[in-house]
């Protein structure tokens, strides 16, 4: 006997495309990121803030949320900028060019630019007086000049006037400047560096600087100037964004401290705010405790100012890989209070429960105050505003609820917030209890044939409203997804019903979403689907019967070919089996698979044996699991005989 020849193979190719997919969102105004920090300044008139690129000769101007709204390039090493007090014009110092560079604050368009006579600087600038503020040099020599914007240089006037630090003032490095709009026509100037310890109040209202106050350098007060800050409404100066020292009768004094933190700036209204590591932190005038903490970015603050009118801060801080982005930092003054909320994890539905929590603050909160309620349940999706609870003086609450329906019950308390304090909520969960329901599917284990037509019924029991359910089918293999078959109401029965095509095994579920009162439930089931199958015979010379059983008849030297036609699947294969009839019984010869195309076909040579009066059998078949994949129920064809004669 002769076993199976190699079936003539079938070879299809398959084409790969690749897709390149662009997402795509909601358009968003660009945010300022510069490479190194040239300068940081806010415009009250225009609320814009205005921000210098030392490395690219860029600044940008935003408005108070951050977004690019202007910007302009050619400011060559700029350092530094200031807004005149009518906040039209920007002032940068550009130290590649040696300039004063004046920028319409609408537009950033150039107004004007002011040579500046040195080969070092300007580097720091401040406007006070209606002039511009700009200190130059180098070590040792390092000096006060000024820009009057009022005069025409086709005047005959050079508006830049240099040398202008008071007799008895050195400034041996080029200083950090300062002004407040609370202190018109005052001027503070610090050396820059570890190794500088002077610094100045100079009175700039007159035709020449007049000196105030001024330290020279012994390294007892102050050890390195870094940061100079003129204090609103006193005669102070905060150093390093630390230290308070005070000014009378020409000379400084140090009285008293902050936790510390670079760099700072004073609001108008005497609140400072200090950078410090990945914080920024605001504090009441010659207050130790914080108002507010803001956690800006793991990679420190190169920058801030305050809005003129106390309203945010603005901040560059650093990024992940480089470089720096200005952030805005909303209601600086206000104090962020602590509130907690606590719910029992789980309760009974229509049963009295507790729930108790504390409202704190750094800030003393004032008495008497009144947080709101709101319960969120199934039935109260947008939430039921419940009676306000007063807060005691310790600072705790406590409430009582009879939650109405079950399932996730959140209960949210909200502090308004008042004028020294921002608005804060809290919220807990409660797990409240539902009853459960019956829900049921039949035909659950069952087989049908390919392409069957099958009702499924779900059944469900008592609930409180809901009397939907959605029933799913859920094909076997990854190529098809699970999907909503039907959704609604079951009838006066309880019942809903739906038809699926088997075409695959197929996994059927009917879910419950859950009401008020009663919890929700999903129930599922697994049906099975056979392959549709068939085989055909050729080479065959005819049919005829032996005894009760019709044969496919061939010549001894005739090889039969099996061509079988299966429903398709991607690598599927289909087992052919074949059976000798040998003394009173049929014996198994072999078993092989054989790949489909993809028109579901395989056509197999059995050969030839060469010798007359064998008769045999074949048999197609799909064994799950074995057949090249487990999407549908091993299925079997029934056998066709053959006969070979001479």
């Amino acid at each position: 006997m002769r076993s199976i020849s190699t079936a003539t193979a079938l070879a299809v190719l398959f084409g790969s495309a690749a897709l390149s997919v662009v997402a795509t969102g909601t358009a968003s105004a660009a945010t300022a990121n510069i490479t190194s920090p040239g300068g940081l300044v806010a415009d009250g008139a225009l609320k814009r803030v205005f921000v210098g690129d030392s490395s690219t000769g860029w600044v940008v101007g935003t408005d108070y949320s951050g977004n690019v709204v202007a910007s302009v390039s050619g400011i060559s090493g700029v350092s530094a900028l200031t807004v005149s007090d009518d906040g039209s014009t920007v002032y940068a110092a550009a130290q590649g060019s040696h300039e004063i560079v004046a920028l319409d604050a609408t537009t950033l368009n150039v107004k004007a630019r002011y040579p500046v006579t040195t080969s070092k600087g300007p580097l720091h600038l401040a406007f006070s007086a209606g002039k511009v503020w700009f200190t130059y040099g180098d070590q040792w020599d390092g000096n006060l000049g000024s820009v009057d914007p009022a005069t025409d240089p086709a005047s005959g006037t050079d508006p830049v006037t240099l040398g202008l630090l008071p007799e008895g003032v050195s400034i041996y490095d080029p200083g950090f400047l300062d002004t407040a709009a609370s202190r018109p026509g005052v001027l503070a100037i610090g050396e820059t560096g570890i190794s500088t310890d002077s610094m100045a109040v100079l009175d700039v209202s007159g035709a020449t600087p007049q000196k105030i106050a001024y330290y020279n350098r012994d390294y007892t007060l102050n050890s390195g100037i870094w940061d100079i800050d003129l204090v609103p409404g006193a005669d102070e100066v905060l150093v390093n964004g630390y230290l308070r020292d005070a000014y009378a009768n020409g000379a400084f004094t140090q009285v008293g401290t902050y936790p510390g933190g670079m760099p700072a700036d004073i609001a108008p209204d005497g609140t400072v705010a200090l950078a410090s590591g990945t914080s920024i932190a605001t504090y009441k005038p010659n207050a130790t405790k914080s108002i507010r903490t803001y956690a800006v970015a793991p990679y420190g603050t190169a920058d801030l100012t305050w809005a003129p009118d106390n309203s945010r801060i603005f901040a560059l801080v650093g990024k992940s890989g480089g470089g720096y982005t200005l952030k805005a930092l909303t209601d600086p003054e206000k104090n962020v209070p602590t509130l907690t909320v606590s719910a029992p994890s789980s309760a009974a539905r229509a049963k009295k429960l507790t729930v108790s929590g504390k409202l704190s603050a750094t800030v003393a909160l004032p008495a008497g105050v009144k947080l709101q309620v709101t319960r969120t349940d199934l039935e109260s999706t947008k939430g039921k505003a419940l009676p306000t609870v007063t807060v005691k003086a310790n600072g705790t609450y406590s409430f009582t609820d009879t939650p109405p329906v079950g399932g996730t019950v959140t209960y949210k308390v909200s502090y308004a917030g008042d004028a020294g304090h921002a608005a804060v909520s809290a919220s807990d969960k409660v797990a409240v209890s539902r009853a459960a329901t019956t829900l049921s599917l039949n035909n659950n284990g069952k087989l049908y044939g390919y392409g069957a037509d099958v009702k499924f019924t779900a059944h469900l029991g008592k609930t409180y409203k809901n009397r939907t359910v959605a029933i799913y089918s859920d094909p076997f293999g990854g190529d098809k997804p699970k999907k909503l078959v039907k959704t609604g109401k079951v009838n006066s029965s309880g019942n809903l019903t739906v038809t699926v095509d088997m075409t695959r095994d197929t996994a059927v579920s009917a879910v419950f979403a859950g009401d008020a009162r009663y919890a929700s439930r999903t129930v599922k089931v697994t049906a099975y689907a056979k392959v549709k199958v068939s085989e055909a015979i050729s080479r065959h010379y005819k049919t005829a019967k032996i005894g009760s059983t019709s044969y496919y008849w061939f010549h001894k030297n005739s090889a039969p070919v099996v061509t079988t036609t299966m429903s398709y699947y991607k690598n599927r294969q289909e087992r052919l089996d074949l059976q000798v009839y040998y003394n009173g019984r049929w014996y198994d010869s072999d078993s092989e698979y054989f790949a489909l195309g993809t028109n579901g076909k395989v056509a197999v040579d059995l050969g030839a044996p060469g010798q007359s009066g064998i008769k045999a059998r074949v048999r197609s078949a799909y064994i799950n699991g074995s057949s090249g994949d487990t999407v549908n129920s091993t299925t079997y064809t029934g056998w066709k005989y053959l006969y070979f004669s001479n």
